[in-house]
């Protein structure tokens, strides 16, 4: 009697160990084949939403760096009448800010109607070298939940399966592939969603506060170029 209650303490015991050490690795592995292939693909979409995270966010701060003796100078400049040295400032600072200004001074002489369009195709311009793949993180952050409700649904499919083959005696064993498979995928669909849907919208944010700053200086500079001689 003693003998069998040590028994049954040891398999508890092995089970709790069991419990314990089961990883997200196991899951996955455990998951069947269909959900392998889910998480495959949710790993390499979170890997290129992070590759185009980190290389937009780093372009857009580097693209929001603006001297605050800029526009100063660019006045002085235009003040004295020496074109050719604001375009070289311009030109020497490879940022949207300086482009928009460098588009306005090159059509100096011209209607400020004229100035204004050219400013405005300039913005643009830029904006759109901004978001350059940014859509693509928006898509991930909507396509990855999806994908992963794709892997849910293949995982029920499995577990039906294998109740339908399992001529009315139902084992949990039967049902576990299907039910790792439903339940890993969509942990990982929800998981690249959101950090794809965090880091989209702070792009955003970060792109936003530039086109403030480009609309900004070239109010200035068109104020500038009203101002009476």
């Amino acid at each position: 009697m003693l003998s069998m209650f040590q028994t049954e303490v040891a398999d508890a015991a092995m089970a709790i160990s069991e419990e314990k050490t089961l990883s997200i690795y196991k899951l996955i592995m455990e998951g069947g084949i269909g959900g392998q292939i889910i998480i495959a693909i949710l790993l390499v979409l979170l890997a290129v939403s992070l590759y185009i995270y980190f290389e937009r966010f780093f372009a857009i701060k580097a693209a929001s760096k603006v001297d605050k003796d800029f526009m100063n100078q660019i006045k002085d400049y235009v003040a004295n009448g020496n074109i050719e040295a604001a375009k070289n400032l311009c030109a020497s600072i490879d940022t949207p800010v300086a482009n928009l200004i460098g588009t306005g001074i090159s059509r100096i002489g011209k209607p400020l109607d004229d100035i204004n369009t050219a400013i405005e195709n300039s913005g643009k311009l830029e904006i759109y070298k901004l978001e350059t793949n940014v859509s693509v993180v928006a898509t991930i952050a909507g396509a990855a939940p999806m994908i992963g409700f794709l892997g849910t649904v293949i995982g029920m499919i499995i577990s039906i399966h294998e109740i339908a083959n399992a001529g009315g005696q139902i084992d949990i064993k039967l049902l576990a592939d299907g039910l790792y498979t439903a339940m890993t995928t969509t942990v990982g669909g929800l998981i690249v969603g959101i950090i794809s849907y965090i880091s989209y919208n702070h792009l955003v944010v970060k792109t936003d506060k530039i086109v403030y700053q480009m609309e900004a200086k070239s109010v200035e500079f068109l104020d500038l170029l009203n101002e009476p001689v």
